[in-house]
């Protein structure tokens, strides 16, 4: 990205239509490339913080900060997050909502609004295509869903995990894998898989390598063509903040 541009009088509300025509994938995963490795170390993301607001309905809040307000990433960000799962079939309504909201880290000004729930959707594909790109065999070129009816597949990606008890593969595929990675430290205290794999002996924690890690070459990733990765994604308050960065910049030039 170019220098930090100054902010607008007034905070810039940024919809999913004008995400749309400022994103694309193929930016997203060279900006998280290129990027990832140099603000990791100097962004503050605590543990997402998740609040039961009814017996089937929670809050979850991530925020992220930059610890040098003079840095490349000049921001305080939060992404707001509602998750209510009987909005599909009490309300015809999907049952995650967010917003995210982005602030100057020296002034504490608010920058910019977004939709939290279309950046959320880019930054998931956008972290997922990067580690594919880095782990992935050779020549694939095409990833699949499968499932007997479009309504089914788009509940399963609805339902995918966000607390320790859910998972999405099992054991067998952790012990069959010879490369595990995951898009941050959280995944190992929130993931079912990695959690509950700790716990049962199928994997070490010191055997799960993280992102950035594969990024900067500290970590080998696929060592052949027959080998089996996995890549377990949480989110990240860090992705949340660069696809963030990306949009208000991009946005803020214009």
């Amino acid at each position: 990205m170019a220098s930090t541009p100054s902010p607008a009088s007034s905070p810039i509300f940024i919809d999913a239509e004008s995400l749309r025509a400022t994103l694309s994938h193929s930016s997203l995963i060279q900006h998280f490339q290129t990027s990832l490795p140099a603000v990791a170390a100097t962004l503050h993301t605590p543990i997402r913080q998740s609040y039961a607001v009814s017996p089937t309905s929670n809050l979850l809040l991530m925020p992220s900060w930059s610890t040098s307000p003079s840095s490349s990433l000049p921001y305080i960000g939060v992404k707001l997050v509602t998750h209510f799962p009987q909005n599909s079939h009490l309300h015809s309504l999907p049952g995650i909502h967010a917003s995210y909201v982005l602030f100057s880290s020296a002034t504490g000004q608010t920058l910019a609004t977004m939709d939290g729930t279309l950046l959320t959707l880019y930054r998931t594909s956008c972290v997922s295509g990067l580690a594919s790109k880095l782990l992935a065999r050779p020549g694939l070129r095409e990833v699949i869903i499968w499932n007997r009816t479009q309504s089914k597949a788009a509940e399963l990606a609805e339902k995918l995990n966000y607390e320790e008890n859910m998972r999405e593969c099992d054991d067998a595929a952790l012990r069959r894998a010879g490369a595990v990675f995951a898009d941050n430290e959280a995944a190992l205290v929130e993931a079912g898989e990695l959690v509950g794999g700790f716990e049962r002996g199928v994997i070490e924690k010191g055997e799960v390598g993280l992102l950035v890690e594969l990024i900067k070459g500290e970590r080998a990733g696929r060592k052949d063509c027959d080998e089996i990765t996995v890549f377990k994604s949480v989110g990240s308050a860090v992705v949340d903040m660069l696809a963030a960065q990306f949009a208000y910049e991009a946005r803020a030039r214009k």
